[in-house]
């Protein structure tokens, strides 16, 4: 058994990647797929007594199908909330495509579906020789794409989708409303509507019922 993978990245860091990535993770198992998170790269990691333990992380584990252990969901984890490259660096680690691909294929092996989530927006470096971009369109994922709905975010969405589709399948974005609500919401969403080729695949407002669930149908 092989898994389909879908890969989630953000207009930008802190735009609710985690969030719609356990949300899929869930709508997934509902219908009746074995599925797991993988955060293959996560900075801003707590010390803790069984090791260094990442937010995103924890709740891809959460989410997905029971029986991961962490280190699966996430092989590279860093102390220091910066880029992981950096972070990578300070901690005289060298991020390998090879580690990554390991740890999606032991997933991959065992599951109907794999959500990646990355780290920040689609070109975050991992390494001097490689980032995101890279590794995600080397295996030819299709991608969704979270756009944080604040001051900026057209251009930012309209630039990422732009770079996304040039390498690989766009399957879609996801308009995430972010407190405060940004004026003219509604017109920004319509905007992007026009502009983006891609199609709105769900619209999260500021204050979500709790236990969201993003439906399945059609990734």
């Amino acid at each position: 058994m092989s898994a389909r993978t879908i890969f989630v990245t953000g207009t930008d860091t802190g735009v609710g990647k985690t969030f719609i990535a356990a949300a899929m993770l869930r709508g997934l198992r509902d219908a009746g797929y074995t599925a797991v998170g993988y955060k293959p790269v996560a900075s801003g990691c707590e010390v803790t007594p069984d090791g260094l333990r990442n937010d995103d992380a924890l709740a891809l584990q959460a989410a997905g199908t029971s029986g991961w252990d962490y280190d699966a969901i996430n092989p590279y984890a860093f102390e220091p909330p910066i880029a992981p490259h950096i972070a990578a660096a300070d901690a005289g680690v060298t991020v390998e495509r090879a580690v990554l691909d390991a740890g999606h294929a032991r997933l991959a092996a065992a599951s109907d579906w794999v959500v990646v989530e990355g780290a920040g927006g689609w070109r975050v470096p991992l390494s001097p020789h490689f980032d995101f971009a890279d590794w995600a369109s080397a295996q030819a994922w299709r991608v969704v794409l979270v756009v944080g709905m604040r001051l900026g975010c057209v251009n930012h969405a309209l630039l990422s989708a732009t770079a996304i589709a040039a390498r690989t399948p766009l399957l879609g974005w996801i308009a995430n409303s972010l407190p405060p609500c940004q004026p003219r919401l509604e017109d920004n969403i319509a905007c992007l509507e026009r502009t983006l080729d891609a199609s709105l695949l769900a619209r999260i407002g500021i204050d979500p019922a709790p236990g969201l669930v993003l439906p399945a149908h059609g990734w």
